[in-house]
């Protein structure tokens, strides 16, 4: 395991020794990871329509893709190309689909009736993980719990902590720590559209190093950080330079997310207590929030939450064509919405849950209903009410399997503002060679504000 200077001793055992009593699922529930249920918790059978298939193990390798030449570091190829669709829906036929369409869904089809539409492909339930992460979920779901308001996770480390889970707040964990790799790089674009399809491409470096998930990982190991995430912004010119640090925490009634920020212009770091909640995410042109970034991040704690339940739904799934090495900018972005000739929905078992404003707390978005993928634990999309509950905004997680990984992530997010008729799309990639490096190595001390400095300055 990598050493970030911390060691294994026996306060750890005894932490977890304390937290076993009243954690966790039983033993008997634990045995259905890998029988009736999948190592991470989803229903392995498929539905009784047979328009879902049973869990196979996914794309758990190149080879299993029909790709076993694949180049690491490379665009993934689409497993699935010859797939034609099922079916189209549009606004004619929304009203017959209504029960298995997310709100965001149904106003897109209604405010955009002349455009938009949703081509519904053939399901594969293509999401797969290291064994090791299945073989770590079935030891930490019967030690895993809440902290204290539900702000975080003890007694859990690398694999799923809810893998059963009883609450919506352990569904909201489970993305947050779900699988994504070790460390990751990638060189990617944003783009905030205006409704005639204007854009500017702002561009950014990002690197995440997953200390959560590391093969052999301890919650003793860990310092209560989950993550390592620094961006940098590459152009346009007018604001490149600036690069972003956070240290996200696991539980953050112990301590909340630490984060700093390097100035260019003033060749300087400081604390950047503000990137968290509802403020502005980067150089999004106010389209998003700081905690919608990979969907959704950060605490939990201004909300209350509600599990409604598992339920079949048409969500953006196995996002090939949007991934694929010739796919460029100028063949996704359209006025008002994504060219949705580039984009693939698919029929999956999604984890609703409902998150409301607290009384007395404060935020844009009085309440989000989040759809996470149940094979992966994902975010794929998410509805997002203002303070009058009228839907406000609405986000897609475009995920693939990265079957060299393996891993299910999102290869674009894309927030879209009903109100503004815009939207913000993040994820596209230049080079038609590379993709995510999943094969960096880095240590703790490449995270400090001190590297910050000697990385902004050099």
């Amino acid at each position: 395991m990598r050493d970030y200077g911390i060691r294994l001793g026996l306060c750890a055992a005894l932490l977890c020794a304390a937290a076993v009593a009243d954690a966790g699922i039983s033993a008997q529930d634990a045995a259905r990871l890998g029988a009736d249920l999948t190592p991470l918790g989803a229903d392995k059978a498929g539905n009784a329509a047979g328009t879902i298939p049973a869990w196979d193990g996914g794309l758990a390798s190149p080879a299993k893709a029909g790709f076993a030449g694949f180049k690491a570091g490379g665009r993934q190829g689409d497993p699935f190309a010859a797939d034609k669709p099922l079916y189209r829906i549009d606004a004619s036929s929304a009203a017959k689909y209504a029960d298995v369409l997310t709100e965001g869904h149904k106003a897109l089809l209604k405010q955009y009736s002349g455009t938009y539409f949703l081509n519904v492909y053939p399901s594969h339930r293509s999401a797969a993980v290291p064994q090791r992460i299945y073989d770590a979920t079935k030891r930490v779901a019967t030690t895993a719990t809440l902290a204290t308001g539900g702000n975080g996770v003890t007694g859990a480390a690398e694999g799923i902590p809810f893998p059963i889970p009883k609450t919506g707040v352990e569904v909201f964990w489970n993305h947050v720590l779900r699988y994504r790799a070790d460390a990751a790089r990638r060189e990617i674009g944003q783009a905030a559209v205006f409704p005639n399809g204007n854009y500017e491409m702002v561009k950014f470096h990002d690197e995440f190093d997953v200390i959560y998930s590391l093969a052999g990982a301890r919650e003793a190991d860990l310092h209560n950080v989950i993550l390592y995430f620094i961006q940098e912004t590459t152009a346009p010119a007018r604001i490149a330079g600036e690069i972003l640090l956070v240290h996200e925490t696991l539980d953050q009634t112990k301590e909340k997310r630490l984060a700093w920020i390097y100035n260019a212009g003033q060749r300087r770091v400081r604390r950047a207590p503000d990137v968290a909640f509802d403020n502005p995410g980067t150089a999004s042109d106010n389209l998003r929030t700081s905690d919608q970034f990979d969907m959704y991040n950060g605490s939990p704690e201004r909300y209350d939450w509600k599990l409604v339940g598992k339920k079949e739904m048409i969500v953006p799934y196995n996002a090939y064509k949007l991934h694929g090495a010739k796919t460029k900018a100028g063949d996704v972005i359209r006025p008002l919405h994504l060219n949705q000739d580039q984009t693939r929905y698919e029929l999956h078992r999604v984890w609703v849950v409902d998150s409301v404003l607290k009384p007395g707390q404060r935020h844009i978005y009085k309440r989000r209903t989040l759809y996470v993928d149940e094979d992966s634990w994902q975010i794929v999309a998410v509805d997002c009410y203002d303070n009058r509950d009228q839907l406000y905004r609405f986000q897609e997680g475009h995920g693939i399997e990265y079957y060299d990984v393996p891993s299910f992530w999102t290869t674009m997010e894309v927030t879209y503002d009903l109100s503004q008729r815009r939207y913000l799309a993040l994820g596209f990639e230049d080079d038609p060679a590379r993709s995510y490096d999943f094969s960096i190595k880095r240590s703790a001390q490449d995270y400090t504000p001190a590297a910050l400095q000697v990385r902004g300055t050099r």
